[in-house]
């Protein structure tokens, strides 16, 4: 039975010599988030950013809801795998990261694909489903413990065979350790078991990063 490897700094740093260059801007995000201190855990893996824009590329995504913008990696990496007449919505309560993360965007000369909403991300959803926008891609990475409220309002955002893509659910192995009791790893380790069960979906749990759930409408 064939095996998982174990990814340490090394081999991760293997992968990003051998994986397509980042573009610079990428890069600049990722030494700015270096200087946050434990808030840049908030940031995607670059392995992530590798799946996702590969991803775009493969599937032809065009439209993509994206739930937790931080400083904007994840959203510059999709938003550069998109055709030029592709589009990006972004949602996040802060509003300072989301100047940050803006002024990254025009750096990279994405700011046309991108937009910003800044405010909770159930009430910017609730009004997005009233306007009857459909996406190909949702990408959740946003307050854990609303995960299952992000899910169920995506499944009404996209068509049958669209992805919604959630991110941290192995939240740094703990969901696998029982000992583990409070709010957030429990909320993880419900949802997990929620979208797995879930009829109206096909799902597959990735270790990439902090873990990738990718969710398929059927």
């Amino acid at each position: 039975m064939g095996s998982n490897i174990s990814i340490n700094s090394k081999i991760e740093n293997y992968i990003n010599k051998n994986s397509f260059k980042l573009n610079s801007v990428q890069k600049e995000i990722i030494s700015y988030n270096e200087t946050l201190g434990n808030s840049r855990s908030m940031q995607v893996s670059i392995t992530q950013c590798y799946f996702l824009h590969l991803l775009i590329k493969i599937r032809r995504i065009n439209k993509i809801l994206e739930v937790g913008t931080f400083t904007g990696l994840s959203t510059l990496s999709m938003s550069l795998a998109l055709p030029k007449e592709g589009k990006i919505t972004t949602l996040d309560k802060n509003a300072e990261t989301n100047k940050i993360a803006f002024n990254f965007f025009k750096k990279a000369k994405q700011e046309n694909k991108i937009q910003t909403i800044v405010g909770p991300a159930s009430e910017s959803i609730k009004k997005i489903s009233e306007q009857n926008i459909k996406f190909d891609l949702v990408f959740i990475d946003a307050d854990k413990g609303n995960y299952k409220s992000y899910y169920e309002k995506s499944l009404d955002l996209i068509n049958k065979n669209d992805l919604i893509i959630i991110d941290n659910v192995l939240w740094y192995g703990e969901v696998m350790d029982e000992s583990k009791k409070d709010k957030i790893t429990q909320s993880i380790r419900d949802f997990n078991s929620y979208i797995n069960e879930d009829q109206r979906t096909e799902n597959v749990m990735l270790p990439l990063g902090d873990g990738l759930s990718v969710c398929r409408k059927l």
